[in-house]
């Protein structure tokens, strides 16, 4: 299975803490994900691309890696 990497290829891991940055609009609601928001508890899917994440007003979220980096812990 490929290694799941923020967009500045570090690597990912279960449970790691990622910042957004770009404002990201969610499909099927008005809310916007604002550039810098910490999202913390990410899970690994089967996609190497693609991060589950629960945001504080959107549960059960599904991130591209690509709009993310990891936040220093």
């Amino acid at each position: 299975m490929d290694e799941t990497k923020d967009s500045n290829g570090t690597k990912l891991a279960d449970g790691d803490a990622v910042t957004l940055i770009k404002d990201l609009k969610v499909k099927g609601t008005s809310t916007t994900l604002k550039r810098g928001t910490l999202i913390k508890n990410i899970r690994l899917t089967g996609d190497p691309e693609e991060i589950e994440c629960n945001a504080e007003k959107v549960k059960g979220l599904v991130l591209k890696t690509q709009f993310l980096k990891k936040a220093s812990s």
